[in-house]
């Protein structure tokens, strides 16, 4: 029997109704705002880096391991298909979802890590500031402004779909997002719209599952050990009963497959549930509930918590995965400190963006140039940098 699509909920974001954007534009014939951002997302040059960017692995060690954008594309089409369900704005959720790690440096976390400890002195980094910055500043298509332009509900999402942020603006790393409020409210106190925080519950669900995937794809564990780890244990069991004969490797994928729809299911009884007992009836409730309204239910989070601990011992800190990040971040700090001590080896659009700029910033031109980075481009800059028989 086909799925029936419900009705849309009260609480929903309607794009006729949205706030707009910080500079006036007409609006699209053939597409809502959200839909327009959306688009304007995919075509971004942030969003096409993206592929080979990596979660956990470096983007050279294999071709069927998840790069920020298979896990991008992955998280939207989760965050569409709960935001249908519960009879929200899919396009806003799709649209926060697919922009959610335009942010994110080269070498996943341990890059991060790294322009962490480059900038301190010099305002800091956060990967989600940084997002920010590409939407708003960075990304450069339009004659019009700087950024993207997108409406007030992305922007808002983009920002705080983990709830509020308003304590972080004291934080140096913060400080485009505090003087882009001054001009722009962005209500940075209250949560954001339910479309934000099913984004936000996408990605947990995204990436928890396809790490599993990865982490048996690389052999750093095997399925037989996941059958006493919760959430993935049951599933991993009951495949395995189902389907007695068949290839390990689809037996992961169905497993897999049923994690992601335990889940979605989860997070679907519980937004409900918080939905019916808050008495939400618009989508300033959402944001005046005072807690997320789309969550995990109790259980399911303890579930996630034993499953995050076996991945981190078993995974995030293998000595495989270990010894790329400690390559990573060598390589990402000598060439941080190369173009501090001599901006005039950078690109030249880059050396003309520092080199009237003081310590500080110069070190933001820098961190914004290494953070668009993709893992083959840092691995090959630096070899360019360091090493005389490639100079070129």
């Amino acid at each position: 029997m086909a799925a029936t699509i419900p009705p849309r909920a009260p609480y929903a974001e309607d794009p006729a109704t949205s706030r707009g954007r910080k500079v006036a534009e007409p609006e699209s014939r053939t597409r809502t705002p959200f839909a327009r951002d959306r688009d304007r997302i995919i075509h971004s040059t942030a969003f096409r880096r993206l592929k080979e960017k990596t979660q956990v692995f470096v983007a050279h060690e294999g071709d069927h391991f998840r790069t920020r954008l298979t896990h991008s594309l992955e998280v939207a089409q989760i965050a569409r298909s709960i935001a249908t369900a519960l009879g929200l704005d899919a396009d806003l959720a799709e649209t926060i979802a697919l922009a959610h790690d335009l942010g994110h440096p080269p070498f996943g976390h341990a890059g991060e890590d790294e322009l962490q400890i480059q900038m301190q002195g010099f305002g800091g980094f956060d990967h989600n500031v940084q997002t920010f910055r590409v939407v708003t500043r960075l990304e450069r298509r339009y004659p019009q402004f700087e950024g993207l332009n997108l409406t007030w509900e992305t922007l808002e999402g983009v920002i705080k779909h983990n709830g509020p942020v308003v304590e972080k603006l004291e934080k140096p790393s913060w400080s485009a997002i505090a003087e882009f409020d001054a001009q722009y409210d962005l209500g940075l106190g209250t949560w954001a719209s339910a479309e934000a925080q099913v984004a936000a519950l996408a990605d947990d669900i995204a990436y928890n599952n396809h790490d599993v995937d990865d982490g048996v794809e690389a052999g750093l564990f095997f399925l037989k050990e996941l059958r006493d780890v919760p959430l993935i244990g049951p599933h991993v069991i009951s495949a395995e009963r189902d389907y007695p004969d068949c290839d390990q490797r689809i037996l992961r994928l169905e497993a897999v497959r049923r994690m992601i729809g335990a889940m979605v299911d989860d997070v679907l009884v519980e937004t409900r549930r918080r939905a019916e007992v808050g008495h939400v009836k618009s989508a300033e409730d959402v944001r005046d509930l005072g807690h997320a309204l789309v969550s995990f239910s109790r259980e399911m989070v303890e579930d996630l918590g034993v499953l995050r601990a076996f991945l981190m011992e078993r995974m995030y800190r293998h000595w495989k995965v270990n010894r790329t990040r400690s390559q990573a971040r060598r390589m990402l700090a000598e060439m941080f400190q190369l173009f501090m001590a001599e901006p005039d080896v950078l690109p030249s659009e880059w050396f003309e963006r520092a080199r009237s700029r003081d310590q500080a910033g110069r070190a933001r031109v820098v961190c914004d140039y290494i953070a668009g980075m993709t893992d083959r481009y840092a691995i090959e800059e630096h070899r360019k940098l360091f090493h005389l028989d490639v100079l070129s």
